[in-house]
């Protein structure tokens, strides 16, 4: 079994969006990203999409994305980004995702050998918090990285491997430790996956390892719409 990950798909399959209008990355992505996926996942490959998913606002209106996302092969697991916006009910969006699809919110999900947990997360400051709202949720989205690790804890059998998900990335750009990575270290997190950014400069880096947790930037725009090797 292979893992993979690609995020940040920004789906509007019955109202279309022309996301080429945000640069050369985003032309006839979809056409690469589905060569991608068809010529290296297998049927027991597992496929992490950490946020982003779709445009829709509604959660009906999303349904016709979350159908193209069912075609992909392999394992998809989903995850809430900040422009999910239909994602209003882990139990509604759970009902009817298809065979093969899953999300993870704040829990976690095991596989033969791995075990696979997420949150969303949120913006880690530079220096200190832009605003006390801000603030309150930074805090409040490492409360759930605790409980999605607390989860994973009790669903892990000998010899399984850890990955976690989260959307947005779980340190600033500086590279420093946050109470994100303190506790993706404490749980013995093995692999952090993530997206949000798109923005690219020289001195980002789509792979990172610190204190012993490996960490993928997965952004399809920055990654040449390809999905990303995470390991197996």
């Amino acid at each position: 079994m292979k893992i993979f990950a690609i995020s940040d798909l920004h789906l509007s399959i019955n109202n279309p969006k022309p996301m080429d209008i945000f640069g050369p990355a985003w032309d006839n992505y979809l056409n690469s990203i589905e060569e991608d996926i068809k010529a290296k996942v297998g049927k027991d490959d597992i496929l992490l999409i950490p946020g982003d998913i779709s445009w829709a606002m509604k959660f009906e209106d999303a349904l016709p994305d979350l159908d193209y996302i069912s075609t992909f092969c392999g394992k998809k697991i989903l995850l809430r980004g900040n422009h999910d916006y239909w994602w209003k009910s882990i139990s509604l969006l759970r009902e009817h995702l298809s065979n093969d699809m899953y999300a993870v919110q704040n829990d976690a999900i095991r596989f033969d050998g791995v075990v696979i947990c997420g949150t969303r997360g949120w913006t880690v400051p530079e220096k200190e918090h832009k605003t006390e709202q801000d603030k309150k949720i930074y805090d409040r989205e490492v409360i759930r990285l605790r409980l999605s690790l607390e989860d994973a804890k009790r669903k892990m059998q000998e010899g399984d491997h850890l990955v976690c998900m989260m959307h947005y990335p779980p340190y600033n750009s500086k590279y420093e430790e946050s109470d994100f990575t303190k506790l993706l270290e404490e749980y013995g997190v093995e692999v952090c996956v993530f997206g949000h950014i798109h923005s690219y400069n020289k001195a980002q880096k789509l792979t990172y390892e610190m204190n012993g947790v490996k960490y993928y930037l997965t952004s399809c725009d920055l990654v040449k719409n390809k999905i990303v090797y995470i390991c197996g």
